[in-house]
């Protein structure tokens, strides 16, 4: 405003410095000027101002004119993949994130991933918010800010001829199933210990890392219950066949709202809350409960007896078939492949290092390389490289470090490892003496690797190399805790949309043994091919 200010009396110093001498040649065009650069000026100012107010009510995350958010698809009706794409979610959650972009003016940034990963992501500033049917709870609220927007309620759930029960402490002696990550199992860890100190035996807690593993834990009579939210088991009436009930829904207090979190930020927590406000009382909320069935109205169905085949064949051939599953296997070969390459690459000159004379700093240095990513678990590494590495490492919370480039990195510097070992014992097994004859020859270092050792070390290393491929190949589904789609994450995404474990499960069965059983028949051809070399050698050798 002041730029513009002192811009207008400039112009009007020099358009009306001589006002007096010329008031009678063009009066009213000089009036008409000065009204226009009036109304341009005030104009000016009223939008500099909206502008600087619009962006105040945009909270710091989505100011960029992006709004991420993180979620785990896999919780219907609040977020699940309604059709074969997995890389689209819908549910309430999914509408709430976009209604919220909408009032913000920014694009919505939607990132698939496991439970486990959704607050180490936010953390990590991988995304802005994460909406994705998770409760409200003090404990969370430590770390991060969290603005309820819908009512929910803990439920225990059982077999449709199981009976009501009183109180958590019926459970007592009896497994229950819960997903791992969420807070279902500290409360009722909290129920323990009063059942401990009552004398009872306390409730017994399977942990599973999805929700419809947890529910097919009580389909198939492992477990006694499972525990769970009343949104979920309202929509899920179709799909479970009123083969289960709700048992009991126990009064906490703690359990009462589905909740956003978000970093720690005042401002951002008051405008998330502000906004969630609006849509609340413009009915847009409640058109998104009608929506997804999200009403105790629909409990009643749950006890309906709809009969499902034991085997659903066209759901298998639907999946089989679809895009989603060849593009899942897709991934998991391409990552497969591409990290054993970059691993052998890596491998090579750390085993001619190990293999050669002397005892190095270098080769203390390699060896302790091998030792700390061949006893570290695969998982823990690839939960370091996404979740732990953007802390000390801020280029890393960039768009350009995918799930995939992370998976890429992990396996390969793991897989680096154990291929080191067959490099250096492939190498150390060609008979010493053939590199002393080599010597007497007068072959140079590298002619001596080249021509004597590699091809001996090659037909060696080359069969566990390709059955380390394999084990590799079939590793690659860790990958789904980090939101890869990969062939395990396509297929768990379709179960929790569907229910239909045994169909979605064998199918991604038939791609991993297709795979598998290629390179099998790779290895047999390649060992074949050497053993030929070698009978046609010695046959010659005979001769």
């Amino acid at each position: 405003m002041g730029t513009l200010s002192a811009a207008g009396n400039s112009f009007l110093r020099q358009h009306f410095s001589g006002v007096g001498r010329f008031r009678l040649r063009k009066p009213l065009h000089h009036i008409r000027t000065a009204c226009l650069l009036a109304f341009g000026l005030l104009v000016a100012g009223t939008t500099e101002v909206h502008a600087q107010t619009a962006q105040t009510d945009v909270p710091s995350f989505a100011q960029n004119g992006t709004l991420t958010v993180c979620t785990n698809p896999t919780l219907p009706p609040m977020t699940f993949v309604k059709g074969s794409d997995a890389s689209k979610p819908e549910g309430m959650d999914i509408d709430v994130a976009r209604a919220l972009a909408e009032r913000w003016h920014a694009t919505l940034s939607i990132i698939p991933m496991d439970f486990t990963g959704l607050f180490p992501s936010l953390g990590a500033q991988r995304c802005g918010m994460v909406i994705s049917g998770i409760i409200q709870l003090p404990d969370r609220e430590k770390n991060f800010d969290a603005v309820a927007y819908q009512d929910t309620a803990l439920t225990v759930v059982a077999r449709a001829n199981t009976a009501p029960i009183n109180s958590m402490a019926d459970l007592s002696g009896k497994t229950i199933a819960v997903q791992s990550g969420t807070s279902y199992a500290a409360r009722i860890n909290r129920e323990n210990e009063a059942l401990t100190a009552a004398g009872k035996l306390p409730i017994i807690i399977q942990q599973y890392p999805t929700e419809d593993q947890v529910v097919q834990q009580v389909l198939i009579g492992r477990v006694f219950a499972f525990v769970s939210q009343d949104v979920e088991l309202y929509f899920r009436q179709k799909q479970l066949h009123g083969k289960v009930r709700i048992i009991l829904k126990p009064d906490y207090s703690d359990y009462r709202h589905f909740a956003i979190y978000l970093r720690k930020n005042a401002q951002d927590r008051t405008l998330v809350q502000n906004a969630i406000s609006t849509l609340e009382q413009d009915g847009t909320l409640t058109a998104y409960r009608q929506k997804w069935s999200i009403s105790s109205q629909t409990e009643q169905a749950l006890t309906q007896d709809n009969s499902a085949p034991a085997f659903n064949w066209g759901a298998f051939f639907s999946a089989l078939t679809s895009i989603a599953f060849l593009r899942g296997a897709f991934i998991t070969l391409a990552v497969a492949l591409l990290s054993h390459a970059i691993a052998i690459v890596i491998s090579i000159p750390m085993a001619i290092t190990l293999n050669g004379r002397g005892n190095s700093l270098l080769k203390a240095v390699l060896k302790t390389y091998v030792s700390v990513f061949r006893g570290a678990p695969t998982l823990l590494q690839l939960l370091f490289i996404w979740n732990a590495l953007p802390q000390f490492f801020p280029i890393f919370r960039e768009q350009w470090f995918t799930p995939f480039l992370a998976t890429l990195v992990a396996l390969s510097i793991n897989e680096s490892a154990y291929q080191v070992e067959i490099n250096r014992s492939a190498l150390s097994a060609v008979d010493g003496g053939q590199e002393l004859a080599a010597d007497a020859l007068g072959m140079s270092r590298r002619q001596v690797y080249r021509y004597v050792i590699f091809p001996q070390a090659l037909r060696i290393a080359l069969p566990p190399t390709i059955n380390d491929f394999i084990s590799l190949l079939k590793t690659t589904s860790l990958a789904s805790v980090i939101s890869l789609q990969e062939l395990l994450a396509i297929t768990q995404v379709q179960v929790a949309r569907t229910f239909e474990f045994t169909e979605y499960y064998a199918a991604a069965l038939v791609y991993y043994l297709a795979m598998v059983f290629f390179f099998l028949f790779l290895q047999k051809r390649v060992e074949r091919r050497f053993s030929w070399a070698d009978r046609k050698k010695a046959s010659a050798n005979a001769s």
